[in-house]
């Protein structure tokens, strides 16, 4: 008697299981359309989003009038903390749109008795990077403008005021030409950073969760109902070859949406893909990687569902917030402080940083260690709950 084939088994269960994936709108839907629809949607009417990015350079006089405004200035996220390798890095790849340096010319008493400044032509001096990979710098570059002209205005108003009365300091003033601040711009040349480039990471992180949750829960969860896995067991087919067939038709399914939406985005859109084809493939594995993590989440949605209606509640549960807080529309820096701390534990959040790290920035698969790193947790957590509440029967 010959032995049985469990690695044709196992290929016989994930062929019958993508025929089903294909002939399931839901899942199509799910995987491909939804995702298409949003990339095709922000692809054509483009735009960015509501904060100016500006790094703020080491050194930087913080205790200015100038920088005080910016910091009231609602639409202005300042960047403190960063070094100079870091902030060129940022505003090259456009993650800034601008860097801003603000120095203070002090003032000495020279041997004539009277009041100078050190270095400039007014007391302070704001130096201004920009980069071509953001369009937001015309608006910094308008605000940082309007702040400098009322500013020194305001130090106008002053130093009439105090000039009749011999003020030494005042005198100093007058003679830097009644202005508070100089601005001093210059702009570097970067890769343009679409909002295609922040979006179809995000939407296909969104599909590959929705592919793990949605379609593991409901088709292990019919399966136990049918009866079918009980079927499975009056024959030689091991456990792992029904799982394992599963997951591979999942994961063939995925890679083919996943490879779809790059493709569109990239030829249709120009969505940024620094190193072409070996960027596909790294966006490829990672894809693999995040389907596997999701795909727990699912085996625990079909061990606790008790029937198919209760496993939307629960997959929504699960994915909902990981859609709406895991930087899938909005770059998570735009969220409340408080809310934060909540995105950056959701693994979605991960793969999708990991993805737009590879697509956009060139980065390899070494780069992103800390992304994979906080997955494969998520991975090791989810399949030790999966095991406890998944049921064969």
């Amino acid at each position: 008697m010959s032995k049985y084939n469990h690695v044709g088994a196992t290929l016989a269960i994930a062929k019958a299981s993508l025929r089903s994936i294909l002939r399931s709108p839901s899942s199509v839907v799910f995987t491909l359309a939804f995702p298409l629809i949003f990339i095709l949607v922000f692809g054509f009417i483009g735009g960015g989003g509501v904060k100016v990015d500006v790094g703020v350079a080491p050194g930087t006089d913080t205790a200015n009038p100038i920088y005080k405004a910016l910091e009231q200035t609602s639409i202005i996220k300042l960047h403190k903390g960063l070094d100079t390798q870091s902030l060129n890095q940022n505003l090259s790849k456009g993650s800034l749109d601008a860097v801003l340096q603000i120095k203070s010319n002090n003032y000495v008493k020279t041997g004539d008795g009277k009041m100078r400044l050190t270095s400039g032509n007014a007391p302070y001096t704001v130096n201004v990077n920009y980069t071509t990979s953001s369009a937001k710098g015309d608006i910094f570059k308008s605000i940082i403008t309007n702040i400098k002209n009322e500013v020194n205005i305001k130090f106008m108003q002053q130093v009439l005021a105090s000039r009749s009365g011999g003020d030494a300091d005042a005198a100093a003033r007058a003679a830097a030409g009644f202005q508070m601040a100089e601005v001093r711009e210059s702009t570097i040349t970067g890769r343009a950073y679409k909002t295609i480039d922040f979006i179809l990471p995000g939407q296909l992180g969104f599909s590959l969760l929705s592919t793990g949750v949605f379609g593991t829960a409901f088709v292990f969860l019919s399966l136990r109902i049918t009866l079918v896995i009980k079927r499975f067991f009056a024959t030689p087919v091991k456990r792992a070859s029904i799982v394992l067939g599963e997951a591979l038709a999942r994961i063939c399914f995925s890679l083919i949406g996943a490879l779809f939406i790059i493709l569109i985005g990239h030829f249709a859109f120009g969505f940024t893909l620094v190193h072409g084809a070996v960027t596909v493939i790294n966006m490829l594995i990672l894809s693999v990687i995040g389907l596997i993590v999701f795909m727990g989440f699912g085996f625990t949605v079909s061990g606790i569902a008790k029937n198919e209606s209760s496993v939307p509640p629960i997959a929504n549960i699960i994915t909902l917030p990981q859609f709406l807080l895991s930087g899938t529309f909005f770059s998570i820096d735009n969220f409340p402080a408080w809310l934060q701390p909540v995105s950056r534990i959701l693994p979605l959040t991960y793969l999708n940083d990991a993805m737009r790290k590879v697509a956009f920035e060139g980065a390899g698969l070494g780069d992103v260690t800390h992304q994979l790193l906080i997955l494969l947790i998520w991975g090791i957590v989810i399949y030790t709950i999966a095991v406890k509440t998944f049921k064969w029967e």
